[in-house]
């Protein structure tokens, strides 16, 4: 992974992060907690999306993937919480 990958990776874990916490409007969580956020709902997301067997593609695909599994993150965060 070059320099270039990295830092398109980082920004598409941010921007997913952020935009899942205007969703469930928990407001974003920083930078690193965005990034963090969105890097964890990537996981997320792709092994959902795998198992419903939908593909996505591109630069669109990877940030609607990482932002739907950023989201399903921060809800079952905050339902443990509330718990």
């Amino acid at each position: 992974m070059d320099v270039t990958e990295l830092l398109i990776f980082l920004a598409i874990g941010a921007l997913a992060g952020w935009l899942a916490g205007v969703i469930t409007k928990g407001g974003g969580f920083g930078l690193l907690g965005d990034i963090v956020i969105g890097i964890l709902g990537a996981v997320v997301g792709g092994y959902v999306f795998g198992v419903l067997g939908i593909a996505v593609a591109g630069l669109i695909g990877s940030i609607i993937t990482a932002t739907l599994g950023a989201v399903i993150l921060l809800f079952l965060i905050r339902l443990i919480k509330r718990a």
